[in-house]
């Protein structure tokens, strides 16, 4: 399956890299420094058409393929992991609408998604239900032409700034999560709906982690995704295709800390040379480049069974994100070893980005879950080759 990048992307992948040198790298320090969430970084993605890439263009989207939407979250994770999860949060909020959403919820919200007058959401986690998604126990109950929805949400990235979110609650109870949770569409100024706290975290500081409350919050039944007790469905073909933006945040991120390495080794003197000169230096820097192009084109492969609606692409995404992840958080490890000393410190932004890959190896599904998911596809294939 063809995969390699043609000219649209390259040009692509210039335009959006220019605009993050020049626009966003020079936020990135402060905005992890006051862990705020960056409106303005916000506004110029939206002027630039860079939070529609995912919508068809009769929604005012630029319908990018999935390659492209990759390239945008790589570069822009490149300058500031942060902003990359502006455009990569805007998609995993819209994917269940796009998987199960009618015509008319589709043309209701994605124009005002697709130009960023609007943020989305995922709201599936809980506090006792992370990895374990059918643990969940926020409920939903059927009030005649709606549904009350009471529970709480949990490490909701942009749940407090966002003005939509796809969230998941049990319409029956009894069935458990597997088969009787639900999605809905809840717009944020719904009364009853509130995010009381943000969390203080260790990196993309920059991006608001939120807890949720609905308290008898109602909407409507034309806000249903789907059938009731579709929503486990939901929820898992959304995350078997929006981890592949983490996947490719990750790049960017290792892909940032190489690029600093190699110009501080470049530029820094010891013992009488450039520290670039030393091999044992060399063999690190070769090391994190070969290991950053190699999830990167493994990311771009995972991209194109996605849009090709490959039976196979949980394989793919979950073995993407778990090598990109894993990467990330190698390679930017290694750069904070090449500057040594300076590396350590917030002059310089490889403290930044190790503190930023560490969970690319945890949202989206944990690198544990990402091995099970892989092991079982295999196992799968296996007991299909020996039934065939």
């Amino acid at each position: 399956m063809t995969y390699l990048p043609t000219a649209d992307h390259d040009e692509l992948r210039a335009a959006v890299r220019e605009l993050a040198e020049e626009r966003i790298a020079p936020r990135a320090a402060e905005i992890d420094e006051k862990a705020e969430f960056p409106w303005d970084l916000k506004e110029l993605l939206a002027k630039q058409d860079l939070l529609g890439t995912c919508f068809e263009e009769k929604h005012g989207g630029t319908n990018l393929d999935t390659i492209g939407q990759s390239i945008v979250a790589e570069e822009i994770a490149r300058a500031d992991a942060t902003t990359s999860l502006i455009p990569i949060v805007q998609k995993l909020g819209a994917l269940p609408i796009m998987l199960a959403g009618t015509d008319e919820q589709k043309d209701r919200y994605f124009p005002r998604l697709a130009s960023g007058e609007w943020l989305a959401a995922f709201g599936l986690t809980e506090a006792a239900a992370g990895s374990d998604v059918a643990s969940n126990r926020m409920r939903a109950t059927r009030d005649g032409d709606g549904y009350v929805l009471n529970g709480s949400k949990r490490f909701i990235t942009h749940g407090s700034v966002a003005n939509l979110l796809t969230v998941f609650a049990l319409t029956d109870p009894e069935a458990g999560g597997r088969k009787g949770m639900s999605a809905f569409i809840v717009e944020a100024d719904t009364p009853g709906f509130a995010a009381p706290r943000v969390e203080h975290k260790m990196g993309i500081r920059g991006s608001p982690t939120a807890e949720l409350t609905f308290d008898d919050v109602r909407v409507p039944v034309a806000n249903r995704l789907g059938e009731e007790g579709e929503g486990f469905k939901i929820a898992m073909a959304t995350l078997d295709r929006s981890r592949l933006g983490i996947a490719a945040q990750a790049v960017g991120i290792a892909q940032g800390a190489l690029d600093a390495a190699i110009g501080y080794a470049a530029d820094r003197q010891q013992f009488g040379q450039r520290v670039v000169d030393f091999e044992g230096i060399q063999f690190m820097l070769a090391d994190m480049a070969s290991q950053t192009e190699a999830a990167r084109q493994l990311t771009y492969a995972a991209a194109a069974r996605v849009d090709a609606q490959a039976s196979d692409l949980r394989y793919w995404t979950s073995s993407a994100k778990l090598v990109a992840g894993d990467t990330a958080m190698r390679v930017t490890t290694d750069a904070v070893q090449v500057l040594g000393g300076y590396g350590y410190i917030s002059e310089y932004p490889v403290e930044r980005m190790m503190r930023d890959a560490k969970i690319t190896q945890l949202y989206e599904g944990t690198q544990q879950i990402q091995r099970l998911i892989v092991a079982r596809q295999l196992l799968q294939r296996a007991g299909a080759a020996k039934r065939g």
